[in-house]
């Protein structure tokens, strides 16, 4: 049982006998995000000091992850802080999908499983490919996931330059009269998503969607959406997502994350669903 006291601390208890067991913890570190972490670790630690065997905690969504490197003077790496307070709080493994960076993984002193959504987006993807599409990555960030991503479709990458002429975003790559699908780990507030819509749409693509993993969505992301000439916006559920309706589909990575746990839990090898 998750509660709280009246000034907000988090307090858990566990009715179960958890002894010796082979736990699974699942929480997405998404908004409230500084809750659900709080409330994460404050399981682990109970689960902890209940003897459980082993502990494992399923993160679909790594919240602060971000903040992986230190990009300016006198700022924290907050991802690795986080990944320092699931060790000491009891998790004894971390099960996340597609992290912010493959990097993070060095955070972390415990074994990680970092989950990779492509073959669930692929699957989706691979019925209504028109034979002259082609994947554009919205950053320098997300070129070695979309490279990776159109090279198992068989199909072209095009590049977001936000260093273009008179600094105005510009894509390189033949898109003109073709079928873009703009693949990102995330859409929070949605700008850098409406840029690469609009610069699609100013090289002549024929059609733009896209498909981005985490449905972080910010207050006025989806009304942005909506009101944009994207045509659709596939997400995953890694975190809770708002009813899929107009341009928003919702695909489940509840079938991927139930194989790492039963792999795990069997302590058979994971890879297969690592790629």
């Amino acid at each position: 049982m998750v509660g709280a006291f009246r000034n907000g601390e988090i307090r858990v208890e566990l009715y179960e006998n958890v002894r010796g067991g082979d736990i699974f913890v699942v929480q997405s570190a998404c908004r409230p995000v500084n809750r659900n972490i709080m409330e994460l670790l404050v399981m682990l630690d109970a689960l902890k000091r209940a003897s459980a065997g082993r502990i494992s905690a399923i993160v679909p969504y790594y919240g602060y992850g971000r903040q992986d490197q230190k990009d300016r003077p006198r700022v924290s790496i907050t991802a690795k802080v986080l990944a320092e307070l699931l060790s000491v709080a009891g998790a004894d493994r971390i099960i996340s999908v597609d992290l912010h960076a493959t990097q993070m993984e060095g955070f972390f002193t415990i074994p990680v499983d970092n989950l990779v959504s492509t073959r669930v987006l692929m699957d989706d993807l691979a019925h209504c490919l028109t034979g002259d599409d082609v994947v554009v990555a919205p950053d320098a960030g997300g070129v070695r996931r979309a490279r990776a991503f159109a090279e198992r479709l068989g199909i072209e990458l095009a590049i977001m330059d936000h260093r273009g002429v008179d600094h105005r975003p510009t894509l390189v790559g033949r898109v003109k009269g073709r079928r873009v699908i703009i693949l990102d780990d995330m859409v929070d507030t949605g700008r850098t998503l409406m840029r690469t819509v609009e610069a699609a749409q100013g090289a002549g693509a024929a059609a733009v969607d896209a498909y981005c993993i985490h449905g972080v969505l910010s207050p006025g992301a989806l009304e942005a959406v909506e009101a944009s000439p994207l045509r659709s916006l596939v997400i995953t559920d890694t975190i809770p997502p708002p009813p899929a309706s107009g341009k928003l589909r919702v695909l489940s990575m509840a079938p991927m994350l139930a194989e790492a746990v039963k792999q795990v839990h069997f302590e058979k090898s994971i890879s297969a669903i690592l790629t």
